[in-house]
């Protein structure tokens, strides 16, 4: 639908969190609907209010990929406003110039290139449909940066989830980027989301039997014994709380880049539940019947390897030990818009944080949906969205 037939939707950016989520939130959602905004009081509770540089690059990124008419943004700029047009497949290139994150400039855009060619189509027709409508995306930047999610959660933990719900994204981390000096690449290839008329709604409510845990340590430009010391102490740290052994496995290795960076992260694997399996199967073609959480941390020059393996471990024993529900809070954030996309669903979550609360409440706000969170005891709460 042409922008100019939508009324400018007018948002306050100090809404909820507060943060720069409402900027990227409120540009995919635009892009999503056609529909012209005007975001004022960016980001007005934080100690650098306004539009900092990371966030200027969503906003050039959204507005390249629809040839938007944009004014007012620029760093330091506390409101813009922002009209799209037709999202338009391609093969893009974007470079923060910082080690600003590039897993959230790829979010904000990410959505918008999946529908570029949307349409709902007979189950039975799918795989007859081809289109020419996939895009490429490379953004340069930082692929692991703290408050933001890192390359290896997008890869393991947030690209399945899509798939699950019908959403063919492949993302590759060419080269790793740290802060402060950055320099990273990541390569997303995009292929348009076609909804299959009648498909039953996505449910991930049961969590199933332990399945695996594979812990990854990886360093760039630093000693690699860093690497053996994380996960000794992380697997030491489960050994303890009973976690059988047998279903845990280590990775480690060096990454390829600029600057210096250490990372550590925990692939957790569930079977799903008995009734959630059909259901979570039927609208993807890899037929997985399993769930993958993702928990990572960074190095710190003030925490020792052992310190940062000791925490990590003390993550996964919170979701396996601390509540019986399926999603984690970082990948409840990431969960809303896409379901909400591909016509609702419902999932239980281990909490929600005021970032999700915040989503819920802008994804409302663009389209025909409503997104509830009812407590079904202390450990759990069940996410609702109604299309």
């Amino acid at each position: 639908m042409p922008a100019s037939t939508h009324k400018t939707l007018k948002i306050d950016g100090s809404t909820g969190e507060g943060g720069g989520q409402i900027v990227r939130s409120a540009l995919t959602l635009s892009m999503l609907t056609g529909t012209p905004i005007q975001v004022r009081r960016i980001r007005a509770g934080r100690a650098k209010s306004g539009l900092m540089r990371q966030h200027l690059m969503c906003v050039q990124a959204a507005q390249t990929i629809c040839n938007a008419e944009v004014s007012g943004a620029a760093l330091g700029s506390d409101a813009f406003s922002f009209t799209p047009q037709a999202v338009r497949a391609g093969d893009y290139h974007f470079d923060i110039g910082s080690a600003g994150s590039t897993s959230l400039v790829l979010q904000t855009i990410l959505p918008a290139l999946l529908f570029a060619d949307s349409r709902v189509v007979d189950s039975q027709d799918v795989e007859n449909k081809k289109s020419d409508a996939s895009s490429t995306v490379t953004i340069i930047g930082g692929t692991h940066n703290p408050l933001a999610p890192t390359t290896d959660f997008l890869q393991h933990a947030f690209v399945p989830l899509l798939a699950k719900l019908g959403m063919q994204v492949e993302i590759e981390c060419v080269q790793a980027g740290f802060a402060p000096i950055g320099g990273g690449v990541i390569k997303a290839r995009i292929t348009p989301f076609l909804r299959r008329a009648g498909m039953p709604r996505f449910e991930l409510t049961e969590r199933g039997a332990l399945q695996s845990i594979v812990l990854c340590a990886s360093v760039l430009n630093l000693d690699y014994s860093i690497c053996t010391r994380e996960l000794t102490s992380i697997k030491a740290s489960l050994l303890e709380a009973d976690i059988d052994e047998a279903l845990m496995s280590t990775q480690s290795k060096r990454l390829d880049g600029i600057g210096e960076g250490n990372t550590c992260f925990a692939i957790v694997t569930h079977q799903l539940g008995d009734k959630n399996e059909a259901k979570a199967t039927a609208k993807t073609s890899t037929k997985t019947n399993t769930h993958q959480e993702v928990f990572s941390l960074l190095g710190e020059k003030r925490s020792s390897a052992e310190n940062i393996g000791k925490r990590l471990a003390g993550h996964i024993r919170r979701y396996l030990y601390d509540t019986d529900a399926l999603i984690d809070e970082y990948l409840t954030d990431q969960l809303l818009l896409p379901l909400a996309l591909a016509g609702g669903g419902t999932f239980t979550a281990r909490m929600i944080s005021e970032h999700s609360k915040t989503q819920a409440w802008l994804i409302e706000q663009f389209l025909p949906v409503a997104i509830t969170f009812d407590a079904i005891d202390d450990e759990q709460i069940l996410v609702r969205i109604t299309c």
